[in-house]
């Protein structure tokens, strides 16, 4: 259905170069005359509090937790902005990358944003995608007010003034119903290679499992480890505690030691769990510290060969140290690992580290409410199991193998997903600015066309950017 599409019969000039033609029989208007701000406050501060993602438009904000409770740091709720279903919700200060969209929910929203009403005409769904679309949000950048990017405000005034295509009232419900069908047709597509993905990565955690704690010869005797996630081992093997394997067992720096505003861009980066992936560090050049900060931490820096793991969060998340990472800082949220090379291989103890039954056993002796947290002691007090070196390098080469070929299915399928949001991204915008006629294709779908809600992947901060608290 998709690629039978065609351009309408018929173009004209919209008069505006950074749009182009649009459909003969549409129409253009300022915002001003299609919507209009409503400042309507909450006076309990019990509503359903909401965020605004430039992935996700606005959804139910709930705690870090996982339960319903609001996750907000103000201290009360009450003033916040009411918002309606159908309602325009708009982060002001990163309008500019799409943080907008339009409300499902009845709730409120940080006093922070802008809260806007659709007249009659206007279908608030049509300009949901139109004005999160890259040419939109090129014209929203350019109207915004500020000197540098992560300055800039978009205020009610500035957003009236931005030019909107206007199609008539039965076109736009149309798109709306064409969009609802295509975007859930990419989203069930996105979605079973994500579940391929997953699968992928628990067959790995399989594989490492199983060679961590049987060897890789099945007819090995064995005998019991006296360690629970293990169960049998093979006779040769030892059980030893990490800390008579390791000569060094340290957190990163104290929270009241590093702040935000010491960072430097070009610096010596700060490693963290969220530059852990796959066992090797992919560092953030804008998490860095200066010569200064680096001197006062140079207890904290990285070695090759050094383990770098998370001590909070997604324990077992975990990465080893090469000679490119060499003199980098272990952040607050990592723990630094330093073997003793005459008993245990670096990379072997970082495929045993990262292996589930280790992550399981980590988190029931961690504390915290919320996430869980390590110490040195913990880690210290943990028992491994452990194979003569030279079986650790066996044991290392047969899972890199094994996994290159999981690897390799990732990536392509990771790389498949990207096409396809870049894909529903230009059909989108195609769609909405009249590039593609969809009035015969919407007429011939189901009268209940599914819409699925986006799966929100992908780290989202914008929200939390609050000029008001």
């Amino acid at each position: 259905m998709i690629a039978d599409l065609k351009p309408y019969p018929a173009y004209k000039e919209s008069c505006l170069p950074w749009l182009g033609d649009v459909p003969e029989h549409w129409d253009v208007k300022r915002l001003k005359l299609l919507l209009r701000e409503v400042d309507c406050r909450s006076s309990t501060g019990k509503e359903q509090l909401l965020r605004v993602s430039q992935y996700t438009g606005v959804t139910v904000r709930k705690s870090m937790d996982g339960t319903d409770l609001p996750d907000s740091r103000a201290a009360s709720l009450i003033g916040y902005k009411r918002v309606m279903p159908n309602d325009l919700v708009i982060n002001i200060m990163l309008a500019w990358n799409g943080s907008m969209g339009v409300s499902r929910y009845e709730g409120i929203a940080s006093p922070a944003y802008c809260v806007y009403r659709f007249n009659s005409g206007a279908l608030p769904l049509y300009y949901h995608e139109l004005l999160r679309i890259p040419l939109y949000k090129g014209r929203i950048k350019a109207a915004s007010t500020g000197v540098v990017e992560s300055r800039l405000r978009l205020y009610s005034d500035d957003l009236g003034c931005i030019e909107a295509i206007l199609p008539p009232p039965d076109e736009q419900a149309s798109i709306v119903r064409f969009l609802n069908w295509a975007n859930g047709q990419l989203e069930k597509a996105i979605r079973a290679k994500r579940k391929v993905i997953t699968l992928l990565n628990e067959q790995k955690q399989v594989i490492i499992h199983r060679a961590v704690t049987r060897g890789l010869d099945p007819s090995e005797p064995l005998k019991p480890s006296g360690i629970s996630w293990i169960g049998e081992m093979p006779v040769h093997w030892n059980v030893v505690t990490v800390g008579s394997v390791l000569s060094l067992i340290q957190t990163g720096p104290f929270g009241s030691q590093l702040h935000s505003h010491e960072y430097v861009a070009g610096g010596t980066p700060v490693i963290n769990p969220s530059h852990m992936e796959n066992g090797r560090i992919v560092a953030s050049r804008e998490i860095a510290i200066g010569e200064n900060k680096l001197c006062e931490l140079s207890r904290h820096k990285l070695y090759a060969g050094d383990i770098i793991a998370a001590r909070r969060g997604e324990i077992g998340r975990c990465a080893l140290v090469t000679s490119v990472e060499v003199g980098w800082i272990c952040g607050t949220g990592s723990v630094l690992l330093r073997c003793k090379s005459s008993m245990v291989l670096p990379v072997y103890f970082q495929r045993l580290f990262s292996s589930q039954g280790i992550s399981d056993e980590l988190n029931l002796s961690s504390i915290g409410a919320t996430m869980p947290n390590l110490n040195s002691g913990m880690i210290a007090r943990l028992r491994i199991p452990l194979p003569p070196v030279d079986e650790q390098e066996r044991i290392v080469r047969f899972i890199e193998c094994q996994n290159k070929v999981c690897d390799t299915a990732i990536s392509r399928f990771e790389r498949e997903i990207e096409l396809l949001r870049e894909y529903r991204t230009r059909l989108v915008a195609d769609v909405v600015t009249g590039k593609l006629d969809v009035r015969e294709a919407a007429a011939k779908l189901p009268d209940e066309v599914q819409t699925l809600e986006f799966e929100d992947d992908l780290v989202v901060l914008e929200e939390d950017v609050d000029c008001s608290l």
